[in-house]
């Protein structure tokens, strides 16, 4: 039984999939949306079983973006799950320290553009279009131009933002918005096959490696290396490491014991 209303969580293997499953409106990122998302995130973090997250959207679109009916945080029912923001939901997004792959069946718009970018990867449908579409509406995207500009840099983040305009695919793809795209028909299983090839490495490397990677992100160059220099000695400490380097030497697949 699924324990959400806005989102579904499935899980079964070492790989999870995360759909926003409300296609009726577009699946939109609301408060109640982020609350639920957050919450799916830390429990498939601390699950040892998963170790890919694959996020997508149900029905053709993957999120056209912010719930414009529900600007408000509601209030928040005994038991229920609480409502959350995007900077919740962004800061959990880069310390699960499992991959998080978007999986772009559809239109990925403002907010839902947003939530992508946040992802470690991104495949897409030939089909998907791409937008800062708020300023139509009066608005701006605001919480979403940090993980924007760092993708794809000020001038395209700019140009995206002041002219609200959509972007097909292949563009997306040459601007550095995600990384590969792939015909529709074909989306579900070139994602799975990146899933499962990434969940074929060891997952405490993994996970030390993602958060260094955000963590040092915004640091100055030096501190950044000192920084960098001392996740290092965790890797090189980690017994995933010693297994790594003597299945090597020892031509054979390693096996990973997550530590």
């Amino acid at each position: 039984m699924n324990e959400y209303s806005t989102i579904l969580v499935e899980r079964g293997g070492p790989v999870a999939r995360i759909t926003l499953n409300r296609p009726e409106k577009r699946n939109p990122i609301g408060l109640d949306t982020c609350g639920e998302l957050v919450h799916g995130l830390v429990a498939l973090r601390d699950d040892p079983e998963v170790r890919v997250v694959v996020l997508t959207g149900a029905g053709s679109v993957f999120s056209a973006g912010g719930d414009l009916g529900a600007m408000k945080a509601p209030a928040a029912s005994p038991g229920s799950i609480p409502p959350a923001s995007l900077v919740d939901l962004f800061t959990t997004m880069h310390d699960v320290g499992k991959p998080i792959i978007a999986m772009v069946n559809g239109h990925a718009l403002a907010g839902g553009l947003g939530l992508m970018v946040a992802c470690d990867l991104a495949i897409a449908a030939d089909t998907a279009t791409f937008g800062t579409t708020e300023i139509a509406v009066g608005l701006w995207p605001m919480m979403i131009t940090a993980e924007i500009t760092r993708n794809i840099g000020r001038k395209r983040t700019l140009e995206m933002m002041l002219t609200g305009r959509r972007y097909p695919a292949a563009e997306a793809l040459a601007m550095g918005l995600v990384n590969q795209v792939v015909p529709a028909a074909e989306l579900e299983t070139v994602t799975l096959g990146l899933a499962s090839e990434l969940a074929d490495r060891s997952p405490a490397a993994v996970a030390l490696g993602l958060r260094a990677f955000y963590r040092s992100a915004d640091l100055d160059l030096e501190p950044a290396l000192h920084y960098l220099q001392a996740e290092l000695g965790k890797v090189l400490a980690l017994e995933d490491a010693a297994e790594g380097i003597t299945a090597f030497l020892q031509k054979r697949k390693p096996v990973w014991k997550g530590r």
